[in-house]
């Protein structure tokens, strides 16, 4: 108790100025930290009014508009996205037959210098318009088989065709359209089907069989593409009086008159061995039978990237079959009327 009594004499003998002193000293450092305070959020304030000057003072990025017409719609955005652009669609029933959502026109044009930011106006296809048939006779039937898949892409009232068709021979090109029902003008429904009667061309005289025995293989390629002939090849080992890699045997036999769609059946001799990394064999696959000729080619890319041609004609349909001799690794393309319709990569055979 004593102890306690003591301290608050002191206490209670410290001067009165003395205190009066650390008080001040105590405002004056909160003082302090608050104008320290005030003068950094004014520097702040000046560095980013001058940011802001100098920014809207320089202008925003010039850029060149893409080219984005005839493109998919969602190409065409992501090639706007890219460029810092904004689309304004519009939608429009294009006067021929465009695929929905290709890019029709565009604004500014491809190539004009704008600012980051900019919009740009896009006019996009909605597909065509079609409230009638067309009219389709003597059209070819296959370009009016291309038109109705693009009418099936663009969300259009169903048009279907009927298969098979009905085919006779005329003096129109084969594959020309000579009737379709319905009429051109109807209505068009949700169950519309297309009938068509379509062109065997004129009944062809026939022909005498061209003579390929003797021949090589690329030789007999060449004359079947100039006369135009049904044909089918076979191969088997060559024998000792023959010449490997050329036609031993056809039949019919050469000088035999036969119908002008009649086969022609070639053996070709195969050699007993090839030089290294070279392949002989028999290309084979099988078509849809058409009612006449088509175009047919028969193609290789080489390994060394070089394309050459095999065989190009005009060919029915069935077994198509033609012996080739290449590298390994070359790639061979079949296409029907500038369509691919099967590939194959030339490997050589496993040896034990």
């Amino acid at each position: 108790m004593k102890d306690t009594g003591k301290i608050e004499q002191e206490r209670e003998v410290v001067p009165l100025s003395t205190a009066i002193e650390k008080s001040a000293r105590q405002v004056g450092s909160s003082a302090g930290i608050v104008v320290f305070m005030l003068l950094g959020a004014l520097a702040f304030a000046v560095l980013v009014g001058v940011a802001v000057f100098f920014t809207a003072v320089r202008g925003e990025e010039q850029i060149m508009t893409p080219d984005v017409c005839g493109k998919d719609i969602v190409d065409a955005l992501l090639e706007l996205q890219e460029k810092e652009l904004y689309p304004r669609i519009q939608l429009r029933y294009p006067d021929t037959v465009v695929n929905r959502g290709i890019v029709l026109e565009q604004d500014p044009p491809a190539g004009t210098i704008v600012k980051a930011g900019r919009r740009v106006r896009l006019v996009v296809s909605q597909g065509v318009m079609i409230n009638s048939i067309e009219d389709y006779r003597g059209r070819s039937i296959e370009t009016v088989r291309v038109e109705m898949q693009a009418l099936l892409s663009s969300n259009l009232p169903s048009i279907a065709i009927k298969e098979p068709f009905m085919y006779e021979y005329s003096h129109e090109p084969a594959g020309a359209i000579l009737e379709q029902r319905p009429e051109p003008g109807s209505s068009i429904n949700s169950s519309t089907v297309l009938e068509f009667v379509v062109s065997r061309g004129s009944g062809q005289a026939p022909i005498k069989t061209p003579e390929f025995t003797g021949l090589s293989v690329k030789e007999a390629l060449d004359l079947i593409g100039k006369t135009k002939v049904d044909f089918a090849f076979k191969t088997r080992p060559v024998l000792e009086s023959e010449k490997a890699e050329t036609v031993v045997e056809q039949s019919p036999l050469p000088g035999i008159e036969i119908e002008a769609d009649a086969r022609i059946t070639l053996t070709a001799a195969s050699p007993e061995k090839t030089e290294e990394g070279d392949v002989f064999a028999l290309f084979a696959y099988t078509m849809s039978k058409n009612p006449y000729p088509l175009k047919t080619l028969l193609d290789v890319q080489l390994p060394s990237g070089a394309r050459q041609t095999l065989l190009e004609t005009d060919f029915s349909g069935g077994e198509f079959t033609v012996p080739y001799k290449l590298p390994s690794g070359s790639v061979i393309t079949l296409s029907l009327l500038g369509r691919e319709i099967h590939r194959e990569i030339v490997s050589a055979p496993f040896s034990f």
